[in-house]
């Protein structure tokens, strides 16, 4: 397995969440490659997207097919909202672009969920690399992302 997600994995457990991280053959880089190398559907997903809200980071966790409004997001915020750069990205999250966790990022983020995402039994997310993945019930992520659950599309 990819040693930065098995570091993820390392710094969950020390949170005391439990998760099995996959390593893919191929690159889950896009959600559309990860969704093919699973076998699953591109809405089981979840894309980790920064954003900078006024300033200050959010990270809006959004399902595979759908794209970020960001006029939805700045009504929800109050504050005018643009996407984070690679190395912003990098910085705050302590991943790369396409390798994004939902959660365990250096310091905690304000984080909104897409609603569409709740419509699922099961959802995808990386596991701090371009490789690497778990599941995950997406109530529970709500719930340990202290997510806003909103419509971001």
């Amino acid at each position: 397995m990819d040693s930065r997600a098995t570091a993820f994995q390392a710094r969950l457990a020390e949170r005391g969440i439990d998760i099995q991280p996959r390593e893919m053959d191929e690159s889950t880089h896009t959600a559309q490659q990860a969704a093919d190398a699973l076998g699953s559907s591109v809405a089981a997903i979840v894309k980790s997207l920064l954003f900078d809200a006024g300033g200050e980071p959010v990270l809006v966790l959004a399902s595979g097919p759908n794209r970020v409004d960001t006029a939805l997001l700045e009504d929800l915020l109050g504050v005018p909202v643009t996407m984070a750069d690679a190395k912003r990205v990098k910085v705050v999250t302590g991943s790369s672009i396409g390798g994004v966790p939902p959660l365990g990022h250096p310091e905690p983020l304000r984080t909104v969920m897409d609603e569409t995402l709740l419509d699922l039994p099961v959802v995808w997310a990386a596991a701090a690399s371009s490789t690497s993945v778990f599941d995950i019930e997406p109530h529970r992520l709500a719930e340990l992302t202290k997510a806003t659950v909103a419509r971001v599309s």
